[in-house]
């Protein structure tokens, strides 16, 4: 199935190209798509999925999503919601080439365009995949009885859990399915999706900030050492408060912590967790906060890293009562379908500006040996930041 609407993408896409609009509208940017679970293409591949990419060329932003863009996210000023409404995905920009079993896209452009092509094109890979192979998933009656199931868990738990599947969904269709059976839900544990065509069908909030390519910029364009720093203090002159949970692995959490001063702290609602232990992650955070000064209850921590029912509990059981928490939970609710799920990603690898040469981008996990991005940068960023 083709795309449908433009604003089928995590609602972090909007946030940050919003951002980039606003104060890095020069910025070139290249992507390419990473098959970590080695996952063998079948013959055509490429064709259908060059195909669904040119379709999303007719999409635009129709009066209703600007309309429920206007009123849900008042933060995106009225010059931006006009240019989403002119904006068109260009498929020159991306590169699709097969070679055997193997997949190879590159995205390249203005940031500011090229940014919307990450989570569709994952989306297509993992649709596509399933459709070209034959694997048949479950019946929609038990996609529909597993997601109630799990959800009447959390429920019994007492979080709070948001639904973040887009880019690793089995299909559009089972999404569909996972978030209107999780709107139930609504009163008491789900609080909304990242996918913000989803949030406007089902009348839910769409939830998400930055993600990682927004400190890989920052660090590539001023350097390490100060990339959260002033990648923080650049989203608050684009948000001025709004959207204030600050993402903490780029350059690993304790470099993060190192920049997180007390104005930041202060002024950011809480942090997610993407790698690394959680419960440890959790401990640092609240001793952070205490330093600070701050009640570690008046923030929260988002935790949005491969969960699954049993992490979530271990985790809700050690920060209890401590600090705010709340889960952005996503193949596991959005393609546990009787499959096994896709491990792939499409990354920011390299940016440009007119006074910068092309400058590759790294990102540096909390899990040794998830570090992405060119070998040579990645040792030379843990050197400057005196990582082992």
């Amino acid at each position: 199935m083709s795309f449908n609407s433009l604003l089928d993408n995590d609602f972090y896409k909007f946030t940050m190209q919003y951002a980039a609009v606003k104060l890095y509208p020069e910025t070139q940017a290249k992507y390419e798509f990473i098959n970590r679970g080695e996952h063998p293409f079948p013959p055509g591949f490429d064709k259908a999925l060059k195909q669904r990419i040119e379709d999303m060329a007719d999409l635009s932003l129709t009066r209703d999503e600007k309309e429920f863009l206007r009123i849900t996210c008042p933060y995106l000023n009225p010059a931006y919601l006009d240019f989403l409404q002119g904006y068109r995905y260009d498929p020159s920009e991306v590169e699709v080439i097969q070679n055997g079993n193997d997949l190879s896209v590159k995205i390249q452009g203005h940031w500011y365009r090229t940014i919307l092509w990450e989570v569709p094109i994952l989306s297509l890979i993992s649709e596509l995949f399933y459709e070209l192979t034959g694997l048949q998933r479950d019946s929609d009656e038990k996609v529909v009885e597993t997601v109630k199931r799990k959800a009447e868990s959390y429920l019994d738990l007492g979080v709070k859990v948001a639904e973040f599947g887009t880019r690793r969904r089995h299909s559009y269709e089972v999404h569909r399915l996972v978030v209107e059976a999780l709107k139930d839900f609504g009163e008491g544990s789900y609080v909304g999706t990242s996918n913000v065509h989803f949030a406007m069908t089902t009348g839910v909030k769409p939830i998400g900030t930055h993600a990682h390519e927004w400190f890989m910029y920052h660090g590539a364009r001023f350097g390490f050492k100060i990339a959260n720093g002033i990648g923080l203090d650049r989203w608050v002159n684009a948000y001025h408060g709004d959207l204030g949970i600050a993402l903490t692995d780029t350059y690993t959490t304790d470099v993060f912590f190192t920049q997180f001063n007390k104005k930041l702290a202060k002024l950011f609602d809480g942090v997610r967790h993407d790698s690394g232990d959680p419960v440890e992650f959790a401990q640092k955070t609240i001793e952070h906060y205490e330093k600070m000064g701050i009640d570690p209850l008046h923030k929260t921590i988002i935790f949005s890293d491969g969960l699954n029912l049993d992490k979530v509990k271990r985790i809700s059981d050690a920060t209890s009562g401590k600090i705010g928490i709340s889960f952005g939970i996503g193949t596991n609710l959005t393609n546990d379908v009787g499959l096994k799920p896709m491990n792939i990603v499409l990354k920011l690898i390299s940016i440009a500006e007119p006074d910068l040469p092309w400058t590759n981008v790294v990102k540096l996990s909390d899990e040794k040996g998830k570090h992405t991005g060119d070998p040579k940068m990645i040792r030379l960023a843990k050197e400057i930041l005196e990582i082992e």
